[in-house]
């Protein structure tokens, strides 16, 4: 061990002598791990909401969707099926096409207004099927057609699994007449599903991709393909490629786009962030100045004697600023284990629930990021670095005879 750090640590286990010192120590470090917890925080929570959110649009929009200008139905599904997979060329994990209309659905309690998804069962919707609450992801219940519904849908509605529901649709997306009256089925609800996300668990309805076309009057139209990619790093080449080779009326979208509002809002929270908390670290740092400061004048006599034994200036600057970095190594750990036990705690336990009509979640979400947390330590300890600086050379400031008086 150094002689420097040997004083050094003499002077912080010595502070037990003097309550007040004491004292101020213990807020420095709180100070400085509140700075850190609440900076780990606000990005951990911030990083959650965009992984989550980018996870459930995923589940119910894939990576890429494919639909036409208008709103117009796709012809020949089939046909453009194998364009979009030539062009792709194996970079697609799973291209399937989708129905999507607006519909009424009827219970014995109540009507509502519904969104109606046809899909393929054979297509990737793994997550949707880990979302599933009740029931199973089917859609037939002994040769009877099934539906699938989010949770608070079907609370709405009054409706569990096996219960009986009638949708009724706009046939070939003309007004009802004689020659064309309206799409009027009854469905079995085979499913329940919960995604945490009010934009989808109370206005989305799924049922068979087959189902969808008989019941609207498609034929061999679709409203579009949602195609999931092997890896999303050539996201943006490949979304450009499909633009130039399908042309119009083909309208090609990835999920970031088709949910910009979210995404937007998303990074309009984190443009403040680096500024408001950067200011929370700093405040909180400073107060190892205040802190060092009471110490210089709590060992003034002390210093004298060590200058009058020899000790150099540079000496004293590092004793003191060695005395700062340990009550900043303090802090910065105790507000590192605070962050990553409140992170862990919502993680695992949802403390905190939200109202998912506004925030698009029911309990803020978290995502422990390892790299914001070494930014933010190292962040910390560079500033705790400079302000040690201050107080460090008045301290080496101080004459040999007037601070041995001092006492």
């Amino acid at each position: 061990m150094s002689t420097l750090f040997y004083i050094a640590l003499k002077y912080i286990r010595s502070q037990r002598n003097s309550k007040l010192l004491s004292t101020v120590s213990v807020i420095s470090i709180l100070g400085i791990a509140l700075g850190i917890a609440s900076v780990n925080i606000a990005l951990t929570i911030l990083g959650g909401f965009e992984e989550t959110i980018k996870e459930k649009t995923i589940e119910f929009n894939s990576h890429i969707t494919i639909t036409a200008y208008g709103n117009k139905n796709i012809p020949n599904y089939k046909t453009n099926y194998r364009i979009i997979k030539k062009i792709l060329s194996g970079n697609a994990a799973n291209i399937s096409p989708f129905i999507t209309k607006d519909a009424i659905i009827k219970s014995k309690h109540l009507s509502e207004g519904v969104k109606i998804t046809g899909i393929l069962p054979s297509g990737n919707y793994t997550k949707l099927k880990s979302n599933i609450v009740e029931g199973s992801f089917s859609f037939s219940d002994d040769r009877k057609k099934g539906i699938i519904l989010g949770k608070k849908l079907a609370d709405k509605l009054f409706v569990k699994t096996g219960d009986k529901v009638t949708l009724f649709v706009l046939k070939n997306d003309k007004p009802p007449s004689p020659e064309n009256p309206p799409g009027i089925e009854q469905f079995i609800v085979t499913g329940i599903y919960e995604s945490g996300m009010s934009t989808y668990d109370d206005l989305q309805a799924f049922i068979s991709f087959d189902d969808a076309r008989q019941m609207l009057g498609m034929g061999n139209k679709c409203s579009g393909f949602n195609i999931r990619l092997a890896t999303l790093e050539k996201l943006d080449s490949i979304k450009t490629v499909l633009k130039e080779s399908l042309g119009y009326p083909f309208y090609v979208r990835d999920f970031y786009q088709i949910n910009k509002p979210i995404f937007t809002w998303l990074e309009l929270q984190k443009k403040p962030i680096p500024i408001v908390l950067g200011l929370i670290i700093v405040v909180a740092v400073f107060n190892i100045v205040g802190t060092l400061l009471m110490m210089v004048l709590e060992k003034t006599s002390e210093i004298g004697i060590l200058k009058a034994l020899g000790t150099r200036k540079k000496q004293i600057v590092s004793i003191f600023i060695l005395q700062g970095l340990y009550l900043a190594f303090v802090g910065i750990l105790l507000g590192n284990f605070l962050s990553l036990g409140l992170s862990w705690l919502q993680s695992e336990y949802h403390v905190i629930s939200l109202p998912a009509s506004i925030y698009f979640v029911s309990s803020v979400p978290v995502l422990i990021n390892p790299i914001h947390y070494f930014v933010v330590t190292v962040i910390a300890f560079i500033l705790s670095f400079l302000a040690s600086f201050i107080p460090s050379y008045i301290a080496a400031g101080i004459k040999p005879i007037q601070a041995i008086r001092f006492d």
